[in-house]
């Protein structure tokens, strides 16, 4: 069955910095100014992390994450030839074990107008500040260990494309609001989504074409671009015909970004 949608925390809207992915705070510093902190929360849809795009938002934002690691270092060319094709702007959260494995791949995404590519994290780990765990993957044990997560792969972003993403999403999509915080001052916004497309690419296609057929204006869809054998690009090319004969638009989280 398809997961139920998180259902976000209300936060007060936090100050971004100027400069996407600067060091507001250095390692040192993060490490003393959450030292002492134990968060209350640990999730998909913990305060300050994003889950929808604005109110204001007219369109739908499609993400797919690219993790790397053990047979998850391909790209599925059939679907962003889909994206291509229908002219359907999308971000790609990637993961520094894919970017490495495929940097040519990653500057290719980062350099087409229509894309924009994210930080999906260095290992792949949930992000933490206690070594919380999901899905069997043991978080991030403490707050140098969350600064390593989100800002080596920054770094690795920056070599490989030239870019310096705006938005982050951990390994697994969890986060605890600790964490967060640390995110939106190391100047990334925290994402996650309204919308499982295809349950970390393990839907049939059909389901993750109702999945995606069920979006509206201002959600955030999650789905993976890095298993081409999964049902995902069958099941998007099936819905996005129908979406945009619904008079759906698309948007990449830069062009309307959720705070």
């Amino acid at each position: 069955m398809p997961k139920p949608r998180p259902t976000a925390t209300a936060s007060p809207e936090p100050e971004i910095s100027a400069e996407a992915g600067s060091r507001s705070l250095t390692r040192d510093q993060v490490v003393e100014t959450y030292r002492d902190r134990v968060p209350a929360h640990w999730g998909l849809a913990v305060p300050g992390v994003a889950t929808t795009l604005p109110p204001k938002a007219a369109g739908i934002a499609l993400t797919f994450d690219c993790c790397g690691g053990p047979g998850g270092e391909s790209l599925d060319h059939d679907l962003v030839n889909v994206l291509r094709t229908n002219q359907i702007p999308a971000t790609f959260f990637l993961n520094a074990r894919w970017v490495r494995a495929n940097p040519g791949l990653a500057s290719g995404l980062a350099a087409d107008p229509l894309f924009e590519v994210a930080n999906h994290g260095t290992r792949h780990l949930p992000l933490s500040v206690s070594g919380n765990s999901a899905y069997g993957i043991p978080g991030t044990a403490n707050p140098g260990e969350a600064y390593d997560e989100v800002m080596t792969n920054q770094d690795v972003l920056g070599e490989v494309t030239g870019t310096q993403p705006r938005f982050f999403r951990s390994g697994t999509a969890h986060f605890d609001e600790v964490a967060a915080e640390i995110v939106r001052d190391l100047g990334l916004i925290p994402v996650n989504f309204s919308v499982n497309g295809d349950a970390g690419a393990s839907f049939p296609a059909g389901t993750v074409s109702a999945q995606f057929r069920s979006a509206t204006a201002g959600d955030i869809v999650i789905a993976h671009a890095n298993r081409p054998d999964s049902g995902t690009a069958g099941g998007v090319a099936h819905a996005i015909p129908a979406l945009l004969a619904q008079g759906a638009t698309f948007l990449r989280l830069s062009d309307m970004p959720p705070v």
